[in-house]
């Protein structure tokens, strides 16, 4: 059986050749901001860096700046939320099942807790329970928790309901930890709004939305006849694809569905979530590092 956490390292190193590695470290620890740090190593200086972090020293006798890296002295907890509902299991924006884009999302920033040396747990269900994973280190570990989410999310499964996930880290996690919570494109409500606020009072706090699919063909595929059915996988509802052939349905669902991101991303921003989105796999290394720059950046 082909390792999970192996793909994870695999897009990493891809990644790696087009932006250096350390910048992509140097984000995730800056997350915990205050916390004790020893001196790790020196890179170079990149836009967006701290200014106070340059070595002056070093810079004088280097010739450009260099920027001072830390390790830190006591591991961090990081929780990973995962949405395992059958909703989940239905296509993204980008074609693929929203089950691998999530994977992939969760490896790399365990991934990165894991080289860091932190302790990375998880917190995954649907609306027919929660199931919790205490935090350990090490990669067989990591291992274990990317197959629970990638066997747990199937068309048969319940329905996704991801306040009883976060209700439940809200009851029984302790202490100040890291929450990177992975979901589908979740309706914002006055409880779901409560609920985050709840949390954000405790932890810090980082979310990453995986898109739908987009439901109104275009014209072009009409012409083509490449424009078909969909289902919901919530429901199992009928999504009939001729629909979109015509102007007043298509422009009433591309309304609705900017209503809906935009009360989302408003829920989010009041609660001081740093939110991200990706359409497929391939966007989630540099989708992730713009979510932790910005996190740091709102520090």
């Amino acid at each position: 059986m082909t390792s999970l956490l192996l793909r994870v390292k695999s897009k990493m190193a891809i990644f790696a050749h087009r932006k250096a590695r350390g910048m992509l470290d140097g984000e995730y620890g800056s997350v915990f901001r205050g916390r004790s740090l020893d001196f790790d190593d020196l890179r170079a200086y990149v836009p967006g860096d701290e200014v106070r972090d340059i070595d002056w020293k070093a810079t004088a006798r280097h010739g450009s700046p260099l920027i001072r890296r830390y390790v830190a002295v006591r591991r961090q907890t990081l929780i990973l939320v995962a949405d395992t509902g059958r909703n989940m299991a239905a296509v993204s924006r980008a074609g693929e099942p929203k089950k691998d884009i999530a994977v992939m999302a969760l490896g790399v920033m365990g991934y990165l807790a894991h080289r860091h040396g932190d302790v990375v747990g998880l917190v995954s269900g649907d609306s027919a329970g929660t199931r919790t994973i205490p935090a350990k280190a090490g990669e067989a570990h990591l291992e274990r928790l990317l197959r629970h989410v990638n066997e747990g999310v199937r068309l048969e499964a319940p329905a996704s309901r991801l306040e009883d996930q976060l209700e439940h880290v809200a009851r029984t996690v302790k202490g100040r930890n890291l929450l990177f919570v992975v979901a589908d494109e979740v309706a914002a409500s006055s409880e779901m709004s409560r609920l985050l606020r709840r949390l954000r009072a405790q932890h810090e706090i980082l979310w990453l939305t995986v898109r739908d699919a987009e439901l109104a063909s275009s014209p072009d595929d009409h012409a083509a006849g490449t424009a078909g059915d969909f289902y919901s996988v919530a429901d199992f509802a009928l999504l009939p694809g001729n629909l979109a052939q015509s102007a007043a349905v298509a422009a009433a669902y591309t309304k609705a569905n900017a209503e809906r991101e935009a009360a989302r991303h408003a829920m989010l921003r009041q609660a001081g979530i740093t939110m991200g989105e990706v359409d497929g796999s391939h966007e989630v290394v540099t989708a992730l590092f713009a979510l932790l720059e910005r996190h740091r950046r709102a520090g």
